[in-house]
């Protein structure tokens, strides 16, 4: 111990913990500078009652907001860390295309406050082995182990597969994003006796029109579950925005 002492400070002082968003110097791994943590808008209610969309002022424990009441989802709840913005698309990129996979613990850290009472299994949205193979991890994933260690909820990575690669969602419209999706997602091997009854929160990175979560959570819904919130690091706030 007296000789580890040493040696980590050497490193903490050769390697400083640097902020997720920009890069700068602070104080302690996974911490954000205070120009980037203000860029950060923290959501929590009041919002919708049935997706957790963040409303402007309490509405009352039940209201919901217009696209709900229009067209009830088939999820029960999307709990997000952040609002997207700057600062959480700079993290969720870098963690996804530059290789940052401890900032996948920096996410964990903020979105572990959401999770889901009751909640009984983690799983992750998965990606195609294709882009796995490419990339060399799912970010979802990572981000589902981190949330699992801190909230002792389990997490099962293979009960949901993507069997059909699917093009980038951008552009296609909300018609376009479902047809893309379709028949993207499987239940895996024993899904059915795992899921059964099963309180399940579905773990992303991003979440933007919903096409995506929408497919995965049919899938999970008819192998069993009974319930599945999303909870992920960032919401696109914008209701016409697309994934």
């Amino acid at each position: 111990m007296g000789v580890a002492e040493p040696v980590r400070k050497l490193v903490a002082l050769a390697l400083p913990p640097r902020c997720p968003g920009c890069g700068e110097v602070v104080d302690a791994d996974h911490r954000f500078c205070a120009a980037c943590w203000s860029g950060l808008t923290l959501i929590a209610p009041p919002w919708c009652a049935t997706c957790n969309l963040p409303f402007d002022y309490d509405r009352g424990p039940d209201a919901q907001c217009g696209r709900c009441l229009a067209a009830p989802p088939r999820h029960d709840g999307v709990r997000a860390a952040v609002a997207y913005g700057p600062t959480a698309r700079t993290l969720a990129l870098r963690l996804k295309y530059g290789g940052r996979t401890a900032y996948a613990a920096t996410a964990a850290r903020l979105m572990a406050r959401l999770m889901p009472e009751g909640a009984e299994l983690l799983v992750p949205v998965p990606l195609h082995r294709g882009r796995i193979w490419r990339r060399g991890f799912n970010q979802a994933a990572l981000i589902a182990r981190e949330l699992s260690r801190r909230s002792d909820v389990p997490v099962e990575l293979d009960l949901l597969r993507r069997v059909k690669a699917t093009p980038v969602l951008r552009g296609l419209g909300a018609r376009g994003r479902n047809k893309a999706v379709a028949g993207a997602f499987a239940a895996g091997a024993g899904a059915r006796e795992t899921l059964k009854g099963k309180a399940v929160v579905l773990v992303d990175d991003v979440h933007t029109s919903g096409a995506t979560a929408d497919a995965c959570v049919r899938v999970l819904k008819r192998a069993g579950a009974a319930k599945v919130t999303i909870l992920c690091w960032a919401r696109v706030l914008d209701p016409d925005a697309e994934d």
